[in-house]
């Protein structure tokens, strides 16, 4: 597939550049990315709920009542689940939510979701480029000349660039990551990837 080069100010350079098949026109496996996107998401969480069992809460002892004769369900101490400020059962409890998938299944992932935004056309390439200084307004104008500014973008440098991150960084619809960094669930979580020129190369290192 050869898409057009553009400058990030919107205007084609004339150039063509040609995606790796192999990484762009893959058959995509839904499973990698399900497993991917998954292992992420669980990776997010701080798994830090806690709730107190009855031996944790505090209160008396105390037997509230005889065993039997009174006619009511017998009862231990006021701790019980079964009253008001009483222990929880089965609550939840720290844990690490984590697990790991092999190289090669995350590998097939990334591919995949890459594929899928070469399929759909949702690619669009820039030739490099820095910013001379921290303007917000710099990067708005960079996504609108390029007719992406009402779309979710993804960003993908070669490395990383302080004046470009902090230029784009307050914008709620766009997110930036460098080609190493490159996750499956950021490349579908974008309605479009915006890809440097230079770090294609990165992206066929990683994962041809």
């Amino acid at each position: 597939m050869n898409l057009s080069v553009y400058t990030h100010s919107g205007s084609d350079t004339g150039r063509k550049i040609s995606l790796v098949k192999e990484i762009f026109g893959a058959e995509p496996n839904d499973h990698a990315i399900y497993l991917d996107v998954k292992q992420f998401l669980a990776n997010q969480r701080q798994g830090t709920h806690k709730s107190k069992q009855r031996n944790e809460v505090s209160g008396s002892t105390r037997k509230l009542r005889k065993q039997k004769g009174s006619g009511a369900a017998r009862v231990g101490s006021i701790k019980s689940p079964l009253f008001r400020g009483g222990g929880r059962v089965f609550g939840p409890q720290p844990r690490d939510y984590s697990f790991k998938l092999n190289k090669k299944l995350k590998k097939l992932a990334r591919i995949s979701a890459l594929s899928y935004k070469a399929k759909d056309k949702a690619i669009t390439v820039v030739e490099d480029f820095t910013f001379d200084e921290v303007k917000t307004r710099n990067y708005v104008n960079m996504l609108n000349s390029l007719s992406l500014g009402d779309k979710k973008t993804l960003l993908v440098m070669p490395k990383s660039d302080k004046n470009v991150i902090l230029a784009g960084r307050n914008i709620k619809k766009a997110a930036i990551t460098t080609a190493d960094n490159l996750n499956t669930y950021d490349v579908l979580n974008a309605d479009n990837l915006l890809v440097i020129e230079s770090s294609l190369d990165r992206i066929k290192e990683l994962l041809k």
